[in-house]
């Protein structure tokens, strides 16, 4: 094994309060009762446009595209910063680097997004490279952006493994021959990582490190 293919909300970063902050205030923006959104946990992690079609379904609006920009407009000025590394991710991070392992973000955030994340959360000297959706659209499917990442690193999917917390991060493993590591510390839980095909799940950052480790033995 030679790279490790980490998600960024809910994996590295505790992103929630930040994504459910802005969400509320799209809500508010397009004159809809934020109150009544409940909670947004189920919103982070998947592209955010296939969130807010989901949000306003609720309220039985469809004005996806302009909420998305309200959304973007607030997250990039406010909400980005919002967030903290999870307890535990730093040694991680650590003890991938003491053997020489490539790091690498795969993110359904818009990779520009992601890039202002990583420096904000000091993370930068770990990774070789931060991958995301494109702005204007592009890669914001996670299966696509694993095939992207793969050749454009010159990587085989037999020496990698992705490390996420939702369904889309395991389902787009699969897709693309890489084995899968759920995390339990995010925003799927136990029943969504195993339904989706989980090669192993993880309790704590420590865990993660030991089941890529032991693939190095």
């Amino acid at each position: 094994m030679n790279a490790v293919l980490l998600d960024l909300d809910g994996t590295l970063s505790d992103s929630k309060p930040g994504i459910a902050a802005s969400l509320r205030f799209t809500l508010g923006q397009l004159g809809l009762d934020a109150d009544a959104s409940g909670d947004l946990t189920w919103a982070v992690g998947p592209p955010i446009a296939v969130s807010i079609a989901r949000l306003l379904a609720q309220y039985g609006d469809n004005r996806v595209e302009e909420a998305v920009a309200l959304y973007r407009a607030r997250y990039s000025e406010v909400g980005l910063y919002d967030c903290t590394v999870y307890p535990g991710i730093i040694g991680m991070l650590d003890r991938f680097a003491s053997v020489g392992l490539t790091m690498l973000v795969a993110t359904s955030k818009r990779r520009d997004f992601a890039d202002r994340v990583i420096d904000h959360l000091g993370l930068r000297s770990y990774m070789k490279a931060v991958y995301g959706a494109l702005p204007g659209g592009g890669l914001d499917d996670k299966q696509d952006l694993l095939a992207h990442i793969l050749p454009t690193e010159g990587l085989s999917a037999d020496t990698c493994v992705m490390v996420g917390d939702r369904l889309h991060d395991m389902h787009a493993a699969r897709h693309n021959d890489i084995r899968p590591i759920g995390v339990l510390w995010g925003y799927g839980g136990q029943a969504e990582l195993e339904a989706s095909g989980a090669d192993a799940i993880a309790a704590v950052p420590d865990d993660v490190a030991r089941l890529v480790l032991e693939r190095l033995t």
